[in-house]
């Protein structure tokens, strides 16, 4: 029987540390984006659409990063209810983080927006253009940004509980 993890591996924990950064700069982004009809719009929106492929991709090796090396465990004193809110907040973490792109990415299609990457680079469409499937994917998209960022700030109040309340060594198993 092996010992326990203890820490997440390295590449988990930069991919963690990168895409936090990345999330909470698309969440600065997309408030701006939506928030006016300036020049700054386009600017906002042009980099919103790149960096929400990159998280996409990041996010799948993430996935294949945590399938392959795993996580440590939880403290065994941890109380089961919360050991369930983790998995539970990790999965629907998970589940934004390849949504939301993907969402994006097909309401763009759908509105007949190229998801332009630079230097010409053009992604396929998603979905067909419609007028009505590009007003749902558009809501879709917003309400999951929501959900999302309440998801991201109640991960970040259970990591600052871990290392101010509980001290263990949950925080620390994902320090750089």
């Amino acid at each position: 029987m092996s010992a326990p993890i203890q820490r997440f591996n390295l590449a988990a924990r930069a991919l963690h540390w990168l895409m936090a950064l990345m999330i909470l700069a698309m969440l600065f982004i997309g408030i701006g984006m939506v928030s006016t009809v300036s020049e700054l719009h386009n600017r906002l929106l042009d980099l919103h659409k790149p960096v929400g492929i990159a998280i996409l991709v990041l996010v799948a090796l993430r996935l294949g990063v945590r399938l392959r090396y795993g996580a440590p465990a939880l403290p065994r004193d941890l109380p089961r209810w919360q050991q369930h809110a983790a998995q539970v907040s990790h999965i629907l973490l998970y589940a934004l983080m390849l949504a939301m792109p993907l969402v994006g990415w097909a309401m763009l299609s759908a509105g007949g927006y190229p998801v332009a990457l630079g230097d010409g680079f053009v992604l396929p469409p998603l979905v067909p253009q419609g007028r009505a499937l590009y007003a749902f994917l558009r809501q879709a998209h917003t309400e999951l940004a929501l959900l999302f960022f309440a998801v991201f700030l109640l991960h970040f109040a259970a990591a600052l509980f871990h290392a101010l309340i509980r001290r263990d060594a949950v925080l620390r198993s994902m320090r750089l």
